[in-house]
């Protein structure tokens, strides 16, 4: 009989597959908990719960519980999810703030994205949706930037916070525009958005679930999405980048990532459970009513867009001299 040999690396390809079927069949062992680190009702907490619902189902009933812990942005929890066990049993929700642009906001960091968290999976993508107060002329992005280049200074958008997701996302727009616009802090979205509905500011780029309502209650007006492309969640709302402003895109992610030193198999083994959930029709429906898109992918698939999204915030945040509370 004639006997091939195998190099060591297609011995360890062959094994692969066996170690993580007895990862799979071993996890979960106790609940697994995930740290939110943002206070309850926000975005991240909107998107986390039902994940951990349904995922509770998928794994026959084994606990997932929901841990708020915020503080600093979200330093406060992902520093203590990065010194948690490497067994699967405590992970992050991160979203881009915690794993992009925080350490270009905050000098004394205590954790590094790509260092300290191994990416499990990613959930969803979320559009921001450009909205204004009916009482400004406009009703399209192509005419706020118009009024804007006619008004400089004179218009106020609002934020969840110096460094939010919203003031990010805002301050990127502004600066390919060429408009100057002054920006409003505030300390949440609930604060900013009750502002923004009396008319005291008139402009936001936020996250779907913050002004969505709104605009079909009539209090606001939509004038474009920041995604590349039409969002299946926003039908009818028009890119910015393909109306107004050729090239733009900046969309808001969501996805989990572990403890660095997890060990690979048990990370490919949560990523196929967690991506089957995002894929079910139940969370792509829920996704849907916040304005999100599910958008599984492979654990490196989304270590790249961590990586890549830092490079970019660091230009980003230094152009705009954005700094945090």
């Amino acid at each position: 009989m004639l006997r091939r040999r195998l190099l060591p690396g297609t011995l360890a390809a062959l094994a692969a597959p066996a170690l993580s079927r007895a990862q799979e069949a071993a996890w979960p062992q106790r609940p697994v908990t995930i740290v939110v680190p943002f206070p309850p009702g926000g975005s991240n907490d909107l998107l986390a719960r039902p994940l951990a619902q349904r995922l509770q189902v998928a794994l026959n009933g084994n606990p997932v519980v929901i841990e708020n812990r915020g503080g600093a942005g979200g330093v406060v929890g992902a520093t203590a999810v990065a010194r948690a066990p490497k067994d699967g049993h405590t992970l992050l929700w991160g979203h881009i703030g915690t794993l992009a642009v925080n350490p270009w906001l905050y000098p004394q960091i205590t954790y590094d994205p790509v260092r300290d968290f191994a990416p499990v999976a990613l959930v969803a993508t979320l559009p921001s949706v450009l909205a204004a107060h009916p009482s400004l002329p406009v009703r399209t992005a192509a005419e706020f930037i118009a009024h804007a280049r006619a008004n400089p200074g004179r218009i106020e958008y609002g934020s969840a916070g110096n460094g939010a997701a919203s003031h990010i996302t805002m301050a990127a727009f502004a600066d390919a525009a060429g408009i100057d616009l002054v920006h409003i802090p505030y300390r949440g979205n609930g604060p900013m958005l009750a502002d923004f509905l009396a008319g005291r500011l008139k402009a936001s780029f936020a996250g779907a679930p913050v002004v969505m309502p709104a605009v079909r209650d009539g209090q606001l007006v939509a004038l474009g999405i920041s995604a590349a492309g039409p969002s299946p969640s926003l039908p009818g709302l028009v890119p910015v980048g393909r109306e107004a402003l050729p090239g733009f895109e900046l969309v808001q992610w969501h996805g989990l990532v572990a403890p660095a030193g997890t060990p690979g198999p048990l990370v490919e083994a949560m990523n196929a459970r967690i991506n089957a959930v995002v894929a079910g029709p139940e969370m792509r429906e829920r996704l849907s009513a916040e304005g999100a898109d599910p958008a599984p992918r492979s654990p490196a698939a989304f270590g790249a867009l961590i990586a890549a999204e830092m490079e970019r915030f660091k230009v980003l945040v230094a152009r705009a001299g954005i700094k945090a509370d």
